[in-house]
């Protein structure tokens, strides 16, 4: 079944009208979306493209509907749901830009956004809980995970040797299993 640009745009838009906190929250919102509610992708594919996503550079969101838009409908539908996850944030900034400073100090915007961010807490969360099953799932990645945690609070690493790192550490784990597989 191909599935139409419009048909793309349409759920690209949706995900970047209800998308607030960032790439973060995208995860589950992506899951009902794309995967629960069409069947257009895996979780495990969502997984994936949003592991690729964070170390790429740019918007998590936009990378990820670049990826699944390019899986669904090749360059255009990448391009389509990149419009698609933008049209709605770039509408509300254009629209309240020349007085975002006054909507801020507005009592009722602090309270709102007070409100939003324990949603947002909630949504990043879940992502890490959907993000564990997939990338934790034997003793030797979760003593991975602990050991680069280590590092990151206790020497404030920046992202980028921690991603290097596990990088080399996932191909060399994956040869030494795979080769292991072969000598048995």
């Amino acid at each position: 079944m191909k599935i139409s640009l419009w048909d793309i745009y349409k759920v690209f838009t949706k995900i970047g009208l209800i998308l607030i906190g960032g790439g973060y929250v995208i995860l589950p919102i992506l899951k009902k979306e794309v995967i629960e509610d069409r069947n257009w992708i895996t979780e495990d594919e969502l997984v994936d493209y949003y592991a690729i996503s964070q170390s790429l550079p740019g918007i998590i969101a936009a990378n990820i509907s670049i990826f699944v838009g390019y899986k669904l409908r090749g360059k255009f539908g990448a391009l389509v749901a990149t419009i698609g996850i933008i049209t709605a944030p770039f509408i509300c900034i254009a629209s309240i830009s020349s007085i975002i400073a006054q909507i801020i100090d507005w009592t009722p915007t602090k309270s709102i956004l007070w409100g939003v961010e324990f949603g947002v807490i909630i949504l990043i969360i879940s992502s890490v809980q959907e993000l564990w099953k997939k990338a934790i799932p034997d003793k030797f990645s979760l003593f991975i995970f602990l050991i680069f945690l280590a590092v990151i609070l206790k020497f404030h690493v920046p992202p980028t040797p921690i991603i290097i790192s596990s990088i080399i550490i996932g191909i060399a784990y994956n040869y030494i299993i795979r080769k292991r597989g072969n000598e048995l």
